[in-house]
């Protein structure tokens, strides 16, 4: 349960640390901002895993990088498809 509560909660904070790196206004909900940090923290784990850097003896800079840089091209995905789905519902 607790795992499910840290995930989310990473899932905010990278979505948010993405909404404000990016330039401009990003008009996605909160929701999919969180979905965009998830999604950004498994694929950086994943290449983390993948490339041998995601247990290290110190803080792990290089899966964070990668948790951060996933997230912001979600959070950019996300917000042009959303932008293009709510100009064809117009």
């Amino acid at each position: 349960m607790f795992q499910l509560l840290w995930i989310i909660i990473l899932g905010l904070i990278l979505g948010v640390l993405a909404r404000l790196i990016l330039s401009g206004k990003q008009d996605i909900p909160i929701w999919l901002t969180v979905l965009a940090g998830m999604g950004g923290a498994w694929l950086g784990n994943a290449v983390a895993g993948w490339i041998g850097v995601r247990h290290t003896g110190g803080v792990d800079w290089i899966r964070h990088a990668l948790q951060l840089g996933f997230a912001v091209a979600l959070v950019a995905l996300a917000s042009s498809l959303w932008a293009g789905r709510s100009a064809a519902r117009r």
